[in-house]
């Protein structure tokens, strides 16, 4: 079976790839995501074996910053029917939940962070979703982009300006 690549956007400040290394067995609940489109994604075609980029979306500079994979397909996300908790939904219901959650385990840190202003001057990013769908927290990420995603983190960086 043939598997996807993804890009998880994550704040920094409430749930880093050190908040992820730290967890048991390096694997956490991606949960809380509260925008229909990204749902879909995760919901709909995202599978146990995929994997991901992490990207810091709250941090100066915003970058990628580590490799995960999806450990478990998608569940109802379990923070939807907990009132103590931000994401809370009070129209979600346990019998047709309206949010799902998958499983993210780190598979490795990037050798160092790609910038969002480095794939902004890459060519080979242009229809990359993170540019064209900036808001969302779940994109789906090429083949290619893949590879060329990890091309960049094996280099220098390229000089600010």
């Amino acid at each position: 079976m043939a598997h996807d690549f993804w890009l998880l956007k994550t704040d920094a400040d409430s749930f880093s790839i050190d908040d992820l290394e730290r967890a048991p067995g390096r694997t956490t609940s991606w949960d809380g995501i509260r925008n229909a489109e990204a749902r879909n994604l995760l919901r709909d075609r995202m599978k146990a074996g995929d994997q991901a980029f992490l990207y810091h979306s709250s941090t100066t500079p915003k970058a990628i910053v580590g490799i995960v994979e999806i450990a478990r397909g998608a569940y109802p996300d379990l923070t939807a029917f907990d009132r103590k908790d931000d994401h809370f939904d009070p129209r979600s219901e346990r019998s047709q939940p309206t949010w799902f959650a998958v499983d993210v385990k780190l598979v490795r840190r990037l050798g160092r962070p790609v910038t969002l202003q480095e794939l902004k001057r890459d060519r080979r990013f242009a229809k990359m979703a993170l540019l064209t769908r900036g808001r969302l927290s779940v994109t789906p990420v090429t083949p290619a982009e893949w590879k060329a995603v990890l091309q960049l983190a094996a280099r220098p960086p390229f000089p600010a300006g």
